[in-house]
């Protein structure tokens, strides 16, 4: 290992990955720390050549456009054996051959993953963590299995000085595909200008530790060495650096200085144009109390931010999200998950880390499927394989969950009126249901650890008891027989029924 790395390029750097090859990546949604190039070159060869051929692809994030980048480039039947993926939406086609049984497919936490290949990277016997615990990932429900082909046990239960934990198994990890902004001439890797660094340190220690090739991918090569305070990942795990000036930061732009964490102004573009979104974002934002540290997921949760910044509030919470980024003005849409003007970045794993250890006062997530036990899907539908993200690590480690959603779906109509709500057309699907298809949170497990959570929609809030969830506040405007009971699969527990805040049903920004 104390040899200098190779600079060569994609072609060169992906032609030595062996058919049967276990391959990390790092990388985020959006082209987020995305080893770009090496993707497409080894796709490239595969199209090319047919090899390599049988690979399992690892990765914690989501990468991805919906169509041809990020883990699209491994969506080729034959190029894939299995994945273990925390989200897989960016990938519409692996998703397919997940789906089709040609994949043997695995959704894990992604922080679960990120930390499984830090443990790997110290030749440590796997993660230990009650992280997962009573959702998909523990192996009484499935142990991640996503599809009929997935019957390998990865994840096992362990009780360790008696209480429950699961144990993530180890694995050899053969390539790492990493990236950074720029390498020095000794192959130190160092991410200025990214926006995130990730798990990128993790998957190279992973690789190392198994006696596998890490290979980076850089926008250019420094002059002389680096700062050793800028270095992400050192020359010592570094074997071959391929150098793209073409390198974009993401696929939005080459370069936006306030995504590294230069100044940004800090104004939020306030989005509650839409009055439903917004009513149910304004009552989730009543559960953040002044001070504290707050997680936000993707979707209508996200709208929590424009809440509290229209009410002048964001500036007395502290904004975490999993990718490592603290405060800052969350970007929304494809690029969610990374800020501009952070006041803090950290590695991915730290973040996970950080979560375990009870950091979180609220999150505020998506709301898909949720059931009588309070329990919550948000990651299978339909044999579909979504993952969870880092939902789970999240949900289960704040101290209190607020899940953010419309009561039904598809052909939803709601005319928000000042002070209450009128349901013009009913959704066709029922988002609150007997049992979800998958449990990503799990409701009776929050309530024996004392953890709260609210389900928030749009005409009512429904809280977690120990005795199941309990509808708690009514919009002015519905009626609980007509509008509710009829539309859910399970009867709710009904006591002390007050109403939605009048405040909330407003329309415009303010």
């Amino acid at each position: 290992m104390g040899h200098g790395p190779l600079f060569s390029s994609a072609a060169d750097a992906v032609a030595g990955v062996a058919d049967g090859a276990t391959v990390a990546i790092t990388g985020s949604g959006g082209g987020v720390l995305e080893p770009d190039s090496l993707l497409a070159a080894l796709e490239s060869r595969f199209l090319g050549t047919g090899a390599p051929r049988g690979l399992t692809l690892v990765h914690a994030l989501g990468l991805g456009d919906r169509d041809r980048r990020g883990t699209n480039a491994f969506a080729h039947e034959g190029m894939v054996r299995r994945v273990i993926g925390g989200h897989w939406t960016w990938s519409p086609r692996m998703m397919e051959l997940a789906a089709t049984d040609r994949i043997e497919a695995y959704a894990l936490p992604a922080g679960a993953i990120s930390l499984l290949l830090r443990e790997i990277g110290a030749r440590r016997p796997g993660l230990v963590t009650r992280t997962g615990l009573h959702t998909f990932a523990d192996p009484r429900n499935g142990g991640g299995r996503a599809n009929r082909a997935a019957r390998e046990d990865l994840v096992e239960l362990l009780e360790l000085d008696g209480a429950e934990h699961l144990r993530y198994r180890p694995f050899p990890v053969d390539v790492a595909l990493v990236r950074g902004s720029e390498a020095d001439p000794s192959g130190n890797i160092g991410c200025a200008d990214e926006a995130a660094v990730l798990d990128s340190l993790a998957v190279a220690q992973a690789a190392k530790a198994s006696g596998g090739r890490v290979l980076a991918q850089v926008k250019r090569v420094t002059d002389g060495p680096l700062d050793p305070r800028a270095v992400t990942i050192p020359a010592a795990l570094v074997d071959a650096v391929v150098v793209c000036p073409e390198q974009w930061q993401t696929y939005a732009g080459e370069d936006d200085p306030a995504l590294s964490g230069a100044s940004a102004d800090g104004t939020v573009h306030v989005d509650l144009d839409d009055p439903v979104r917004a009513a149910v974002a304004r009552r989730a934002a009543m559960e953040v109390p002044q001070g504290a540290v707050l997680n936000v997921g993707f979707g209508m949760s996200a709208h929590v931010i424009d809440v509290l910044a229209a009410e002048g509030r964001l500036a007395g919470s502290t904004i975490a999200i999993e990718q490592g980024l603290f405060d800052g003005v969350p970007v929304s849409g494809d690029l969610f998950g990374i800020s501009r003007g952070a006041s803090a970045r950290v590695p991915s794993t730290t973040q996970f880390d950080l979560f375990g250890m009870g950091m979180l006062d609220v999150c505020c997530l998506g709301l898909a499927q949720a059931d009588a036990s309070g329990s919550v899907n948000v990651s299978q539908f339909g044999g579909r394989t979504i993952g969870p993200g880092g939902f789970v690590d999240i949900s289960q480690n704040a101290r209190k969950a607020v899940f953010c959603g419309t009561f039904t779906a598809k052909g939803l109509e709601v005319d928000v009126r000042d002070g209450g709500v009128r349901i013009v057309s009913e959704g066709r699907v029922h988002k609150f249901v007997d049992a979800v298809e998958q449990i990503t949170y799990s409701g009776p497990f929050a309530a024996q650890e004392g953890r709260e959570a609210l389900f928030v929609t749009e005409r009512a809030v429904f809280e977690l008891t120990p005795g199941g969830v309990a509808l708690t506040e009514v919009a002015p405007g519905v009626d609980v027989e007509r509008d509710i009971l009829p539309h859910m699969g399970f009867r709710p527990l009904i006591k002390d029924v007050r109403p939605m805040p009048a405040e909330v049903f407003r329309k415009g920004r303010a």
